[in-house]
């Protein structure tokens, strides 16, 4: 198996705290899983790229569910054959989500946008709202936001141009509390838009 280890991570904002994937990956390399066998280190597997040209049935793919395919540390060729693989199995669907917006805007046109991706940013708070901007900048045909770990209200959350959102908190002994009161401005601002 082909392994490439690409060095540290850094948390990118406040939704990052108490991130699930982190604590995941620490328990898989405890359990000695190969994939996991540099913990959280940020670590690509070119190996596994054509696996989805081998499935026969559609499947709806959750891409790089345990890091962010767009951290400055993945080389640019490297996300070029991650999207030809999208293209190429058009029978999939696939969800790519990033908290790493300016560079998924900046990048953006390097590829092609086939109707089975879905391009979405994580939102935490008004603090990185900025990230809805870069994603509408960008030539995906499906939007989504994730509002998770959600950190604070959105009175003002334009979702022109939004297909999707998803609202969610965090779970585990440090979980920080979602108050109901942003859930009801979400929901109005949801139904008054979409």
């Amino acid at each position: 198996m082909v392994i490439k280890k690409l060095g540290e991570y850094k948390k990118v904002s406040a939704g990052c705290k108490n991130c699930y994937a982190e604590i995941f990956a620490q328990r898989l390399q405890a359990m000695r899983n190969q994939k996991y066998r540099n913990g959280f280190e940020l670590t690509i597997h070119p190996d596994v790229l054509d696996e989805p040209k081998r499935w026969k049935n559609s499947k709806l793919v959750f891409v790089n569910s345990m890091s962010d395919i767009f951290h400055e540390r993945i080389p640019l060729n490297f996300l070029k054959k991650v999207f030809k693989v999208t293209n190429d199995t058009l029978r999939h669907i696939y969800q790519v989500l990033t908290k790493r917006a300016e560079r998924l805007e900046e990048l953006a046109n390097k590829f092609e946008w086939t109707e089975n991706i879905w391009m979405g940013v994580s939102v935490e708070d008004e603090k990185v709202v900025n990230r809805i901007t870069n994603l509408k900048n960008t030539p995906a045909k499906i939007k989504f936001l994730s509002l998770e770990p959600l950190l604070g209200a959105f009175p003002n959350l334009d979702l022109k141009s939004i297909d999707w959102v998803i609202v969610g908190g965090e779970s585990g002994r440090k979980s920080r509390k979602v108050e109901e009161e942003w859930l009801l401005i979400l929901r109005i601002n949801v139904r008054n838009q979409m």
